[in-house]
């Protein structure tokens, strides 16, 4: 008896390895497979700009990145005592204005050296509503908990969505003309929309990103929201907010996302890598025991002959 629906998925190329340099960018999702890569020690940049729900905001931090454009003093601005940047995540947000400026141009910087670098950039799309500040006619990335009578709430329509996706296109290949783009559409349901405005927003995103990835090279679509919506159909796989997926749907996911686009060769070293993570964490009864020691330098061991393979990897 077959209790699931699959997904079919077609192996990939150019395939990831420990030679890559991947880059995460977009919504809350982004950040949880940037920490999958994290966990086994790929080279990876996780969103400089912190968590970018919205294609509008994606295009702006790469519009910035690849324009060697820099932030000045008029583009931040203070409220509950910390100084804020509408094109960023509150994560960067600081108590220093000057601090704030300066930190937001090293991130164009190394976003910069990182996009040039990347073999491998993964963006996810988190919705398709945006609010606009009306006393400046934009966009935000983040309305930092200003009051939202000061904002108009909009609608991105799919072909407004399609063109900010071809222009993410075409900025990351002034930079880089062979880097591999790997769409896709965040799990997450963003249920503070509504209930019926979230599907309308995924079906904006969904619509859009099919449209653009048929006809752009070096771009495709992977199905995270579909393996989420068609493949993990139950409650039990979501946190206790029933909204966003929860650890299992997430290693689920990244597993159905490695057997297309990880290699063999790195998937050995994966295994290698977290022997040792999971060596890391261990915690001993008796620490003084000589099995314990005897297991340290056994751990020892193995991380090393992974840093002297991989000097990148810092455990």
């Amino acid at each position: 008896m077959n209790l699931q629906t699959k997904i079919p998925l077609s192996s990939q190329e150019p395939k990831i390895d420990y030679h890559s340099e991947v880059m995460t960018l977009g919504s809350c999702f982004a950040e949880n497979v940037g920490e999958k890569f994290k966990y086994y020690q790929f080279r990876n940049t996780v969103n400089p700009f912190g968590i970018l729900f919205h294609p509008k905001a994606i295009e702006t931090f790469l519009w910035m990145a690849s324009q060697d454009e820099k932030y000045t003093e008029t583009d931040v601005f203070y409220h509950n005592e910390r100084w804020h940047c509408f094109d960023v995540h509150s994560s960067l947000s600081n108590r220093d204005k000057y601090s704030l400026v300066i930190d937001l141009n090293d991130k164009l910087l190394l976003a910069k050296k990182k996009i040039e670098a990347a073999t491998h950039i993964f963006i996810t799309l988190g919705t398709s509503w945006v609010y606009r500040l009306k006393s400046l006619d934009m966009v935000v990335a983040n309305c930092h908990k200003i009051p939202q009578k000061e904002f108009d709430k909009e609608l991105l329509s799919v072909d407004e969505i399609i063109q900010c996706l071809q222009n993410c296109l075409q900025l990351i290949k002034t930079l880089n003309s062979t880097a591999q783009v790997i769409f896709t559409v965040s799990p997450v349901r963003h249920i503070k929309d509504g209930f019926v405005e979230n599907n309308r927003s995924k079906s904006h995103l969904l619509s859009a990103v099919y449209e653009v990835v048929s006809k752009v090279q070096n771009s495709i679509y992977f199905p995270s929201y579909e393996l989420m919506m068609d493949e993990l159909r139950d409650y039990r796989f979501y946190g206790s907010d029933m909204i966003h997926p929860n650890e299992i749907a997430i290693q689920y996911i990244w597993e159905r996302f490695s057997e297309i686009w990880i290699s063999d060769s790195a998937k050995n070293t994966m295994k290698r890598v977290e022997e040792v993570q999971k060596g890391l964490t261990h915690r001993s009864f008796n620490p003084d025991s000589k099995e314990h020691v005897a297991f340290l330098e056994k751990l020892t061991f193995k991380k090393k002959q992974l840093q002297q393979e991989f000097p990148f990897m810092d455990f």
